[in-house]
């Protein structure tokens, strides 16, 4: 881990390194070669730009599935695509997360858009959670936006909180239960809606939350075709976020996967909405392959008050 000092933030290039079942192998010529539990595969990553350090023969040897876009999709990373697989790769598996008393387990699976369940990266945001959740009150609420999996609601969920878990797409949000239930956990609220409809309307009711986690896509659209933009909605999303956030012992996560929104960004939304928190932090999420290269994948600003 980096950090650069800049006011009353840090500037931060943080890596997981406490996912004992996730391993960066290697990454270059505009792909990564990753291994979850058991299994290695082989998808697109448009940030790697530099050439791989292993040789394609060993590229092929280990990866157990490859993805690949379909024809004339590659300039689009989110297009759908196919898998190639091994004999002995299954469509599904478990891997498990444990560090300082947070254990959760994670369904796995190769969908037809390259992902497969989890950004190994986000560990370093649900250790910020867990930590976050167990300072706090016993009966503190937590609302998690754009939730995708669950990660961090499980995170969240294991310290204690109550937490309602958000995200546009009932397959995902499905799948976020069956990540609770392997991790041996319940309680969690299940939401498919419209994050900016649901914050609104939270904001009139005058709910109140401990702590607030977002990770907003570039695009999307709502559950009922409704329009998201992040340079279009961002502000006004975090205009409501900030209405519903304690004042006090509260914590906030953005996440963002956007290209051309830099950290300098994030921290700079955030502090023009909630002040200068003491312990604000900014930075990029990244990871380290075994050879030393870092590979960037989202920006972050955090803080507790």
């Amino acid at each position: 881990m980096k950090t650069l000092s800049r006011g009353n933030s840090s500037i931060l290039l943080l890596s997981p390194d406490n996912f004992k079942d996730y391993e960066l192998i290697d990454c270059g010529s505009f792909e990564k070669l990753e291994r979850f539990g058991r299994y290695v595969t082989r998808r697109p990553e448009p940030k790697a730009v530099w050439a791989p350090s292993l040789p394609e023969s060993e590229w092929r040897q280990l990866a157990h599935a490859t993805f690949r876009h379909e024809k004339g999709a590659k300039s689009n990373p989110d297009e759908r695509g196919t898998w190639t697989k091994k004999s002995n790769m299954p469509d599904r598996w478990l891997v498990s997360y444990r560090h300082n008393g947070l254990d959760m387990a994670l369904r796995l699976g190769l969908t037809s858009f390259k992902h497969v369940g989890v950004f190994p990266e986000q560990a370093a945001n649900w250790d910020f959670v867990y930590s976050a959740c167990r300072r706090l009150k016993k009966d503190a609420r937590v609302l998690n936006l754009f939730a995708y999996t669950g990660g961090a609601s499980l995170a969240a969920r294991a310290a204690g909180a109550d937490v309602t878990h958000l995200d546009s797409i009932k397959q995902t949000v499905t799948w976020a239960n069956d990540n609770m239930q392997a991790s041996r956990l319940d309680g969690v609220r299940w939401l498919v809606d419209d994050a900016l409809k649901y914050v609104q309307r939270q904001v009139r009711r005058g709910a109140k939350y401990s702590g607030v986690i977002l990770d907003p896509p570039a695009y999307g659209r709502g559950p009922d075709g409704e329009r998201w933009l992040l340079g279009e909605g961002i502000l006004e999303l975090m205009r409501g976020v900030e209405k519903m956030l304690e004042n006090n012992s509260s914590f906030l996560v953005l996440n963002l996967y956007a290209l051309g929104f830099s950290s300098v960004v994030c921290d700079t939304l955030v502090s023009s909405i909630f002040g200068c928190p003491a312990q604000r932090e900014s930075g990029e999420l990244a990871l380290t392959d075994k050879f030393g290269k870092r590979l960037p994948l989202s920006v972050f600003t955090r803080f507790v008050r």
